[in-house]
């Protein structure tokens, strides 16, 4: 009945697929990046740290982007800073097919991250707002749903275009999105709530000092540590996905394949997440969803076999990016919307940091020739850490009218 509900409203279905498609240009961003680089390292014959460290320069890009960008959508409004998150990395994508070298891919890596950090909680913070609460966990979680749509189209651009057009081809498409920008100008508003708070913004003093008042600081601290946790080990793991098939003994076209069926495997985990966020609750999704994420992670990490690898990695796509649509459902219904923005930009750049750390780590652990198991047993238990922090920590939000009842 509840995703019919959702059907039945034109205006909040077409604010659900028009930010759902400039979260699938995200993915689609951020997804074509670890494939381009494992090609990259061959033209360019990059070592496994300057890989990790490539990797590493995008997601610092995107700690940046997601701090500025949250403290600006309190500020600006939210249609306005979506809009220009995606010109930004749109534009920055384009630029990198231009690169000569991998000093001015680094910069332009750094510029295209800082569009994409910042539009992911920004795009969450609206659609949550804009939506009725017996809604806004599923719609958010149905938002992130795109993110498999981008990562299926980056593994696809990829397997058909890098090896018989290379990869500069790839980040001209990367630029695509900025075309985009102009139609969400004209389709997308603020949500009511927003313009509800014209004429009583907070300054940026207040804001920051807000999500570590007495009332928030609880939630900042879970939400601190949940992101760095998930982001952390994604990034570690999911970035390397080719990388590591690679170093399992598999060519790098199969490579391709099988983190195609690994990224179709991300849809399922969502809808089954989605479901379950208004059935069951966020605390339920995120627990449940996380503790599967780290079993899998183990399994991965020891898998041999061609069907151990497939099994493995579609167990860990499912699970983790269904934790991942549990994660910005729940970020925002912890603040008040005078601080929303702020709450959820900073809880996101802090868990970016993870995304710095974890390809970084993964590449000097590979230059040293730690075995892949050893490596996923790290992942393994900073997921569990995460899955810790909410059961412990984290209040339920199901329902919940945030100005009103977080107290």
């Amino acid at each position: 009945m509840g995703n019919m509900t959702l059907l039945r409203e034109p205006k909040q279905r077409k604010l659900l697929v028009s930010a759902g498609f400039s979260w699938l240009f995200d993915a689609m961003e951020v997804g074509m990046i670890s494939f381009i680089v494992t090609a990259l390292a061959v033209e360019w014959q990059l070592g496994a740290q300057q890989v990790g460290l490539l990797m590493a320069i995008n997601s610092i890009g995107m700690a940046v982007g997601a701090a500025v960008a949250g403290l600006l959508a309190d500020r600006y409004g939210r249609r306005a800073i979506l809009m220009w998150t995606l010109i930004i990395f749109s534009v920055a994508s384009g630029l990198s097919a231009l690169a000569v070298g991998y000093a001015m891919l680094c910069v332009l890596r750094f510029v295209a991250g800082f569009g994409l950090g910042g539009e992911l909680p920004v795009a969450s913070t609206l659609v949550s707002e804009s939506m009725p609460a017996a809604e806004r966990g599923r719609a958010v979680v149905l938002l992130e749903s795109f993110w498999a749509g981008g990562w299926i189209l980056a593994a696809l651009i990829s397997f058909f275009v890098i090896p018989h057009y290379g990869w500069r081809l790839a980040f001209v498409i990367g630029a695509l999105p900025v075309f985009y920008a102009l139609y969400l100008r004209r389709t997308i508003q603020d949500s009511p709530s927003y313009k509800a708070q014209q004429g009583m913004r907070l300054s940026l003093k207040e804001r920051v000092g807000s999500i570590w008042s007495m009332r928030n600081r609880r939630a900042t601290i879970m939400l601190w540590i949940l992101w760095f946790t998930v982001v952390f080990s994604y990034y570690g793991m999911f970035l390397w996905l080719p990388s590591v098939m690679v170093l399992k003994g598999f060519d790098l076209v199969k490579s391709f394949q099988y983190v195609l069926i690994m990224s179709i495997a991300q849809l399922p985990g969502y809808f089954t997440a989605a479901y379950f966020i208004e059935k069951f609750g966020r605390k339920f999704v995120l627990v449940t969803f996380l503790l599967l994420t780290a079993c899998s992670a183990l399994w991965f990490g020891n898998a041999e076999t061609e069907g151990a690898l497939i099994a493995s990695g579609i167990c860990l796509s499912f699970f983790n990016l269904g934790a991942w649509g549990g994660m910005y459902a729940y970020t925002p219904e912890l603040y008040p919307t005078a601080v929303r923005g702020t709450g959820t930009g900073f809880a996101a750049s802090f868990g970016r940091i993870g995304g710095i750390i974890g390809p970084y780590l993964v590449g000097m652990l590979v230059a040293g020739k730690t075995d892949i198991t050893s490596i996923f047993i790290i992942f393994f238990v900073t997921i569990i850490i995460g899955a810790m922090a909410v059961l412990f920590l984290g209040k339920e939000t199901k329902g919940i009218d945030p100005d009103k009842d977080l107290v």
